[in-house]
């Protein structure tokens, strides 16, 4: 039996809608110094597509569970034999309720990954070092530099 999600925007969201969630190696920035965090976060479905052709990511896992699991009491997060300092990603329900819906829209990525199967045989890589909490400072020196006549009638 499937029920709605209770909400106003998630009408179209049952409990038993597919979803991806995957542990990934992320770094945080503090004080001049880079320290290794572990993120559980939702994965979408064209993030899932690519990630499953073998490009290089930070995830080293990916469980394809139900977004009613994943929404209720954490219990399925609690039996994948997660490090116990990961930690869920900013912004986790309304970016998993998100991802969900990219599964809706395309159902054919559902079939890549069993509902309640791990997989782990990822292309893992952290040669480039995801930062969690990095700013971009934007300057005048940004601004693209356009030809004089650009904008003149001629």
């Amino acid at each position: 039996m499937t029920t709605k999600i209770l909400s106003n925007e998630n009408n179209d969201l049952t409990t038993s809608d597919y979803l991806v969630i995957g542990l990934a190696t992320c770094f945080i920035k503090e004080d001049g110094e880079i320290h290794q965090v572990e993120v559980i976060e939702p994965i979408p479905s064209a993030a899932l597509e690519v990630i499953l052709r073998g490009i290089p990511t930070s995830y080293k896992l990916a469980y394809a569970t139900t977004i009613g699991e994943v929404l209720s009491t954490n219990a399925q997060l609690s039996s994948l034999e997660l490090p116990n300092n990961a930690k869920l990603g900013e912004k986790f329900q309304q970016r998993a309720l998100a991802a969900t819906r990219t599964y809706k829209r395309k159902g054919s990525v559902a079939k890549l990954i069993p509902i309640g199967t791990k997989y782990t045989e990822l292309n893992y890589s952290i040669e480039r070092k995801r930062l969690l909490n990095q700013s971009r400072l934007v300057t005048r020196d940004d601004n693209i530099k356009q030809h004089p006549n650009t904008h003149k009638t001629l």
